[in-house]
């Protein structure tokens, strides 16, 4: 069974260079800022959802279990 994750990104943070919109373009798309935003956290799998999180130049996406709430990415501390 997959699990259900939550996904974040925060503007404060990002750049909108697009890495996620490759990786995982059923989850990510840009919005009017040209910064991205999440539309569908079930729009990818989960390895291609962690690649994006992980390949962000800012570090702006976090991703959670749905769940339990735990952190997948980044690693807390």
């Amino acid at each position: 069974m997959t699990r259900r994750l939550d996904v974040f990104v925060d503007h404060s943070r990002c750049v909108g260079n697009a890495m996620c919109l490759a990786t995982a373009p059923g989850v990510f798309a840009h919005n009017a800022d040209r910064q991205s935003e999440v539309v569908d956290p079930a729009g990818d799998t989960e390895e291609k959802i962690l690649e994006a999180a992980f390949n962000c130049p800012t570090g702006a996406i976090r991703v959670e279990v749905d769940e339990t709430g735990k952190r997948l990415f980044p690693r807390a501390g």
